[in-house]
């Protein structure tokens, strides 16, 4: 099995909370920057998106804190696509220090949209590996 799909990200001091620790909202802002840019890696935009008539739904969010992140610390963060059968899927996301070190794990159930009947669609693996350049990406 393939590593996931990461990308870095520097915590920022503007994004601490008032004891020097990473804001809890914050983690879910890592989650997301790492799931667009897997889908911009897999060569779906924004734009592509929304022009098909689907956009992505956040319909469950979990975090499990692990370890405290601080200013200047160095992160990757995880995106890896579980695919199931259904409307559904699962992201399963791990942020860590550049030592290992797990500072959180986030899991979520997405779903796409069809933005005119407002219904989630049938088979979103399909939908992403029609409109991916690179559905390898999504482990497609």
């Amino acid at each position: 099995m393939s590593e996931p799909f990461s990308v870095p990200v520097t915590v920022r001091g503007y994004e601490t909370d008032v004891q020097g620790h990473l804001n809890q909202s914050v983690y879910i802002n890592y989650a997301e920057h790492a799931r667009w840019s897997l889908l911009q890696a897999a060569g779906i935009s924004q734009s592509g998106l929304i022009g098909s008539g689907i956009g992505p739904v956040a319909l469950e969010t979990t975090i499990r804190f692990r370890r405290e992140l601080l200013a200047g610390d160095e992160v990757e963060v995880t995106c890896d696509f579980i695919w199931g059968e259904g409307k559904t899927f699962t992201i399963e996301q791990t942020i860590s220090k550049t030592d290992g070190t797990v500072a959180a794990e986030i899991t979520a159930v997405g779903g796409l949209l069809d933005l005119k009947e407002r219904r989630l669609v049938a088979d979103p693996r399909a939908h992403f590996k029609e409109l991916a350049s690179d559905p390898g990406v999504f482990g497609l």
